[in-house]
């Protein structure tokens, strides 16, 4: 099991200099990378090394192991964006907002100070670390690291490998429904009412459109300001709906989590520009990854099945069912809300291949005329 820990360090001016001269000449070598993963369309690190290692020590600073990071980190990219055999290879620009990665044979710690490569040699600088990063520094095994500067300041985000929890033997499925409206619903009843969090990500768009239409000196340093405010925000939001999700699966005594296959759901979005601009910038995948990670922690298998139907199907009898708005009705007398029904049929459509049963509202027996919020 690997986590990242983020660690800040306390650079001096000088320090800085050497940092930021390294980050520049990194992501000057990816982009130059760049044009020959999309003229060979090859983002595997073994090709594309022999197709650009060459050229690319010959033509930057960077030492041998640096350059196979740049490659490494070009590969993980292209590889992150999920490209289709047929779909034409986009251009993957390396800004300054972009980390530097490190490996091993880059980094050293000794006690509580990090040695980094730089274009001048190694450097030495000490780092911060809180309570939370030394107890998962201290059990775990350092990895690779990512180097980046955030706000005036640099930090080290270190991959640590943990020893694996122990798997629950349970069998009980627990499904969980990802939406805008309701964030998300589980198969126990559980419901996560987005409709205020929706209304903030609405103003956070408007005052940017409003402040990148002015186009004045202060509207700009105020974008700058604010700039992320809204992911930061999200993020929030997601670290406490999954730990929420989490802590229901283990009261019910759920062996399993359900969640939806979402890859590529960007690219299916069909609407108008309003309805594309929401779903765009909905992260979905985010609350994915934190309720996969927080139950692998907790010994919970995760599962993931494809949730074509889960929301015009019955959770009940299987059958068509209709839906309007947040209510879904059956001929068969079943009355849910539609995002705790399609909850329930993501373990049903699991449940349906190996006899397994789903974890519902123990109070309400399975049947389903209330809603929680």
């Amino acid at each position: 099991m690997k986590r990242t820990i983020s660690i800040k360090l306390e650079t001096t001016d000088e320090q800085g200099q050497k940092l930021g001269s390294l980050r520049e000449t990194f992501l000057s070598a990816c982009n130059a990378i760049v044009p020959s993963v999309m003229e060979h369309r090859c983002w595997n690190r073994v090709a594309l090394h022999n197709l650009v290692y060459s050229a690319i020590r010959s033509s930057s600073s960077l030492g041998s192991q640096m350059v196979c990071n740049a490659i490494f980190a070009v590969c993980k990219a292209y590889k992150n964006r999920l490209i289709s055999k047929g779909e034409a290879i986009p251009r993957i620009t390396f800004h300054k907002n972009r980390s530097v990665h490190f490996d091993k044979r880059t980094y050293s710690i000794k006690g509580d100070r990090l040695s980094l490569y730089t274009l001048e040699g190694r450097l030495s600088v000490k780092m911060r670390m809180g309570p939370f990063q030394r107890d998962y520094f201290l059990r775990g095994i350092p990895k690779e690291a990512e180097l980046v500067y955030s706000r005036g300041s640099w930090y080290f985000n270190l991959v640590v490998e943990l020893p694996d929890p122990l798997s629950t033997e349970k069998s009980l499925l627990f499904g969980v429904d990802l939406g805008e409206n309701a964030l998300a619903a589980t198969s126990s009843g559980l419901i996560f009412n987005g409709n205020s969090i929706r209304y903030e990500r609405d103003k956070f768009l408007g005052k940017r459109r409003r402040l990148q239409s002015n186009g004045s000196q202060s509207a700009k340093q105020l974008l700058k300001k604010i700039s992320g405010r809204e992911s930061r925000r999200m993020k929030q939001i997601n670290h406490t709906v999954s730990k929420a999700i989490i802590k229901e699966a283990i009261r019910q005594g759920a062996g399993s989590i359900v969640l939806e296959d979402l890859i590529n759901i960007r690219k299916r979005i069909r609407g108008g520009k309003r309805m594309r601009t929401r779903l765009h910038r909905w992260a979905f995948r985010q609350l994915q990854t934190f309720i996969h990670y927080k139950a692998e922690s907790q010994g919970l298998q995760v599962l993931y099945v494809n949730p074509a139907y889960s929301s015009q199907l019955c959770s009940l009898c299987g059958a068509l069912g209709q839906r309007l708005k947040h209510h879904f009705t059956c001929l068969c007398g079943n009355q849910q809300h539609s995002d705790w029904n399609a909850s329930r049929n993501l373990c049903r459509f699991v449940s349906s291949l190996d006899n397994t049963t789903c974890a519902v509202n123990r109070t309400q027996g399975g049947s389903s005329n209330s809603r929680r919020g």
